[in-house]
């Protein structure tokens, strides 16, 4: 016969503890980052934390988990940022456009991190993978509802949402390594596209994008195409 052993409580606070800590340490990584640019070495990590590196693998396998860590941190960033700003009431274009400004401004805010974490995945690892299928997931359900609102079938939404994503990436890459325009600049070039892929996807259905403007207007659920 098994005995069942009782939970007194330690587990799952271990757990937590060793949760707590680990955030500790990838914002210990971030400032690491910030300061010493995208070539920074996990002994500068270790010592930015205050702790050796053995300790430093106690709580991740090895540099790519870390990395996971910091990427799966910096998607957190950007998802905050840019749905608190599409969700914000304004006119739709403007809240497009406060969207990408706020992915704009978050990597510029960390742009050593953004750039390891970029470079990495070039490498042929991809710290940013989870993060960005979180970005994706959300975007998807972004895009469902708005076209839910529109009367359109949606079915396109999540590979529509990882185009996006991938768009994102690439044109932040490029501008954080360049610099060969003003942060304004990109932003406004990046919110014409994102505005222009949405407002064409719409009006190829037949609706204005628009229209959520007018949220007394109600159309007929309208398939998309297959």
């Amino acid at each position: 016969m098994t005995r069942k052993v009782k939970d007194d409580g330690r587990s799952s606070r271990w757990d937590s503890h060793r949760e707590m800590r680990r955030a500790e340490l990838v914002a210990a990584a971030v400032r690491a980052v910030d300061s010493a640019g995208a070539e920074v070495s996990i002994a500068d990590i270790a010592t930015e934390a205050g702790v050796s590196k053995p300790v430093l693998y106690r709580y991740f396998a090895d540099k790519a988990e870390l990395h996971g860590a910091v990427g799966m941190w910096a998607a957190r960033q950007i998802l905050d940022a840019v749905v608190e700003a599409v969700l914000a009431p304004a006119p739709t274009r403007r809240r497009v456009e406060a969207g990408v400004a706020a992915y704009v401004e978050t990597i510029a805010e960390h742009p050593n991190v953004y750039l390891l974490l970029v470079r990495q995945h070039t490498g042929g690892t991809d710290p940013l993978a989870d993060g960005k299928q979180l970005i994706a997931a959300t975007f998807t359900r972004l895009l469902v509802d708005t076209f839910g609102r529109l009367g359109l079938d949606a079915a396109g939404a999540e590979p529509w949402a990882h185009s996006f994503v991938g768009i994102g990436e690439s044109a932040g890459q490029w501008w954080l390594e360049r610099r060969t325009m003003s942060r304004a600049a990109f932003t406004r070039y990046l919110s014409e596209l994102v505005w222009h892929a949405l407002a064409g996807t719409t009006a190829e259905y037949g609706v204005d994008l628009s229209a959520l403007d007018q949220p007394e207007i109600v159309t007929p659920l309208r398939k998309g195409r297959s």
